[in-house]
């Protein structure tokens, strides 16, 4: 916390403002960035999606975790009934019941799941994916429908006020409106911006439309006209994340670099702009019910949240520099390629481990698919495979998805022989059980 903050901390705590019971928070628990959000209207716990692939539900600073996701989660709702339904890389929908922990699978994209959204009466579920598609889901069950209309990847969905219209966002740099209950019924195009537009975001009785843009476009038109309201673009890319407080009129948007810029929707002007993250982008953002605190999610593994009548008094949440012990270029070449390439998924110490990818501690004359507790995918486990020199060699100059087909890792490579072998040398050391 920097002097100023510091000054306003005591302030509050002097009495002389009515948020002294409104604090920075940060929310620590997950193994990988935090990748989105939503706030439950009646508790105000805070739902988290993350890289990790797990949801986890914050009862105060302690997490439930809903575990399932066979990739990373990037999207969550709440259901009227108490449930959740979360949606992410693994092309599938998870609605899950929050007092057993249960999921129940909803398989039927082909693609990333990007964004979701729930209908005003609780009754369906719409899904974003980059496979182009918008998926159409009764949560009482049954099949889903699918709307295809888009010429790319759906970003995001929103439900108008009374349920029966459904707007998009897509890669190919359109907003398009559907009479989603018609069979058949062709899309409405308002408007084609040019950059893929990444989310939106509703006003109250639809009567506003809010996008943020890969380019930076921040914009609101009028849905139904397509005509703009306000422009509040800024020399900032691209606008990731977005999140609406009616009742106090404030509507969010987060960046590529960090930044939250706060609007006013009565008088359309800028009320608050300020670099939350000292360094990766806002990928997640929500109110909390009373709309005095927002909460943010990104590179780093915690959910950030902060009083909205401070924002700009607090120094940048996380690390200043780096998220190593050490800058890259004071690392060896191992640690750096494995920071670099490995350490987002994997930890170096002993099990459990909350990332997205089994733990590396005793990693040499290890077999693949073999660490007690994590769900590999079905090509590793029990796969013949023994790690060692010249299987990392193998795996990093070939890539996972050619060196072992259908396995859960990212492609990637490490293409000069000489990095790989420094990266296993690195690894051996920082791998070792205690006495081998």
């Amino acid at each position: 916390m920097g002097a100023r903050a510091f000054g306003l901390w005591l302030w509050a705590l002097a009495g002389a403002s009515p948020l002294a019971a409104q604090e920075f928070t940060t929310l620590k628990g997950h193994g990988g960035p935090v990748m989105g959000l939503s706030v439950l209207p009646e508790s105000g716990e805070v739902v988290s999606v993350s890289f990790d692939n797990s949801v986890g539900l914050w009862e105060g600073r302690t997490p439930r975790w809903f575990e399932g996701h066979a990739a990373a989660v990037v999207a969550v709702a709440a259901l009227e009934d108490g449930r959740l339904v979360s949606g992410g890389d693994d092309f599938t929908l998870i609605v899950w019941d929050r007092e057993t922990g249960e999921g129940t699978r909803h398989v039927g994209h082909k693609g990333k799941v990007a964004a979701l959204d729930v209908s005003p009466d609780g009754a369906w579920i719409a899904s974003a994916s980059w496979d182009g598609s918008i998926g159409i889901w009764p949560v009482a069950g049954g099949a889903a429908r699918f709307l295809t209309g888009h010429d790319a990847a759906v970003s995001d969905v929103a439900f108008s006020s009374d349920g029966s219209l459904l707007y998009s966002s897509s890669a190919d740099g359109s907003l398009q409106e559907w009479r989603w209950q018609e069979v058949d019924a062709p899309p409405r195009e308002l408007l084609n911006q040019g950059f893929g537009i990444n989310k939106i975001v509703l006003g109250p009785q639809d009567a506003w439309l809010a996008y943020g843009a890969v380019d930076g476009a921040t914009r609101v038109i009028d849905p139904a006209s397509g005509e703009q309201i306000a422009d509040f673009t800024l020399e900032r890319r691209p606008v990731l994340s977005m999140a609406h407080h009616a009742a106090t009129a404030q509507l969010a948007a987060g960046d590529g670099q960090g930044y939250i810029m706060v609007i006013d929707t009565n008088a359309w002007q800028i009320a608050r702009d300020f670099q939350a993250m000292a360094r990766g982008p806002v990928w997640a953002l929500d109110f909390s019910p009373d709309g005095r605190m927002i909460y943010a999610g990104g590179l780093s593994e915690v959910v950030y949240g902060w009083p909205v009548e401070m924002l700009g008094a607090y120094d940048p949440a996380g690390e200043t520099d780096h998220s190593f012990l050490r800058a890259p270029e004071e690392m060896e070449n191992g640690e750096r390629q494995f920071m670099r390439k490995c350490s987002i998924c994997h930890a170096l110490t002993p099990p459990p481990s909350r990332k997205a990818g089994p733990t590396l501690y005793g990693l040499f004359g290890r077999q693949a698919g073999t660490v007690p507790g994590y769900a590999y995918s079905d090509i590793l486990d029990g796969a013949g495979i023994v790690w060692n020199d010249t299987t990392i060699d193998a795996l990093f100059d070939l890539g996972p998805d050619h060196y072992i087909p259908g396995s859960k890792m990212p492609m990637q490579r490490i293409t000069a022989a000489e990095d790989r072998q420094d990266m296993i040398d690195y690894l051996r050391r920082a791998t070792a059980t205690e006495g081998n």
